[in-house]
């Protein structure tokens, strides 16, 4: 075997494992992902400000009270979040949903 096939060998294994690793992390939501309380309340926790491009952070057409990574009481269900833009989103049961996506 070259260096060279050694080397693409070796960057082949290390984008499998990548590839497997991150899927291994998906808990299949795409806004963000969840954890579950020991309350059995739901939460949601904003943790991007969508690049800073707003001010102030609307949930529900009413401004979100808490700060960045802040979680806060929230009734489980859709909702709709703005902030330069605006995105749906379902919230489930007993969890805190740490909200980090704003893209497509």
């Amino acid at each position: 075997m070259t260096a060279e096939a050694y080397t693409r060998s070796r960057q082949a294994i290390a984008t499998v494992v990548f590839m497997i690793s991150a899927a291994a992390c998906d808990d299949g939501y795409l806004r963000g992902h969840v954890e579950t309380t020991s309350d059995g309340k739901t939460y949601l926790a904003i943790e991007d400000d969508n690049g800073g491009k707003c001010d102030p952070i609307l949930v529900d057409s009413k401004i979100w009270p808490y700060k960045i990574g802040e979680a806060g009481l929230i009734n489980p269900g859709p909702h709709k979040i703005e902030c330069g833009g605006w995105l749906t989103f379902e919230i489930p049961q007993g969890v805190i949903f740490h909200f980090d996506y704003w893209g497509p």
